[in-house]
């Protein structure tokens, strides 16, 4: 198995146009990721927050949404909506997608047979990234 990844989108005033779920079927269908989980969750103006099902949500493209209806392996409960839902802004919906990075597989595998053990892995913010990339770029001028 590959490392499990998590994301949770924001989708602000929750405007879910669809962008990415067809990007996110072709990543299934070459067999780069696996979907575990795929929840939905929404934080009211009053910071109140509920689950969703995916025929609550008001998406331009339901049809390749449906396609991951279903999707749960136990990996996301309660909590972990909460606290998704406590990283969005009032008024406002989140994507908690859970998925198995199956391009890396073979990879772990042969660390794992060579006695390695993946002990941690992240992401860094896209900003973050762009921010250090300028301090470079300026640094060499």
């Amino acid at each position: 198995m590959g490392p499990i990844s998590y994301l949770v989108v924001e989708y602000p005033r929750n405007t879910m146009t669809g962008d990415g779920l067809r990007i996110l079927l072709d990543l299934v269908d070459r067999g780069l990721v696996r979907v575990l989980d795929f929840r939905f969750v929404t934080r009211s103006d009053d910071g109140s927050i509920r689950a969703l099902e995916i025929s609550d949500l008001d998406s331009d493209d339901l049809a390749t949404l449906s396609l991951f209806e279903g999707a749960s392996s136990g990996l996301i409960d309660d909590s972990d909506l909460g606290e998704a839902a406590g990283v969005i802004e009032p008024g406002s919906s989140a994507g908690i997608l859970v998925f198995e990075n199956r391009w890396a597989a073979g990879f772990t595998t042969a660390l794992r047979r060579g006695g390695a053990e993946v002990v941690a892995a992240g992401y860094i913010p896209l900003d973050e990234v762009a921010a250090a990339l300028d301090a470079t770029e300026t640094a060499q001028a």
